[in-house]
C-alpha cells in the first residue's frame, strides 16, 4: 500500500474582498477554503488555462460578432425605409403655391408632434420594425421592379 505524500502548507495574504468572498463561497458549497485555494492554484498552473482563456474569449467574441451584425442590419433597415419612404414622399407631393405654405408648415408642426408621440407609443410597446421583418427575405427582383410604386 503506497502512502498519500503530505500536503504542505502555505500560506497567503488575500485582499479582505476576496477573502469575503472565498469564505461566502466555502459556506454555500459546505467545503474548506484550503480546498477552494488549491483547486483555484491547480486550475491556474494547468496547461490547458490558457485553451480554456482563448475558448471563453472565442465564445465572446463569437457574441459581439453576432450582435454587431444584427445592428449592422437594423441599421441598413433604417437606412432602406427612410429612403424609400423619402422617395415615395417626394414623388407623390404637389409643390404648394406661396399663399397655402404658413397653413402647411403648422399642419406640418402638428403632425410631426404627433408622429413623433406615436413613435414614441411604438417603441416604449413595441413591436419594432425589424422584428416584424423576416431575415430570410428573398434576393431582390431584377432592375427594380420591386420599388416601382415608390416612383
Amino acid at each position: 500500500m503506497v502512502k498519500a505524500a503530505k500536503k504542505k502548507r502555505l500560506s497567503a495574504y488575500l485582499d479582505p474582498d476576496v477573502m469575503h468572498a472565498l469564505a461566502d463561497y466555502s459556506a454555500r458549497r459546505e467545503v474548506s477554503l484550503s480546498l477552494i485555494a488549491e483547486a483555484a492554484i491547480a486550475s491556474f498552473l494547468s496547461p490547458d488555462a490558457e485553451e480554456r482563456k482563448e475558448a471563453a474569449i472565442t465564445r465572446r467574441l463569437d457574441q459581439v460578432d453576432r450582435r454587431v451584425q444584427r445592428v449592422e442590419r437594423d441599421v441598413g433597415i433604417a437606412i432602406e425605409t427612410l429612403a424609400l419612404f423619402v422617395r415615395f414622399w417626394l414623388n407623390s407631393t404637389p409643390a404648394l403655391p406661396e399663399s397655402a405654405q404658413a397653413e402647411a408648415r403648422a399642419k406640418g408642426l402638428q403632425r410631426y408632434d404627433a408622429f413623433v408621440d406615436a413613435l414614441g407609443r411604438r417603441l416604449s410597446k413595441g413591436p419594432k420594425l425589424r422584428q416584424e421583418i423576416a431575415e430570410d427575405v428573398p434576393p431582390a427582383s431584377p432592375a427594380g421592379v420591386d420599388d416601382s410604386t415608390a416612383r
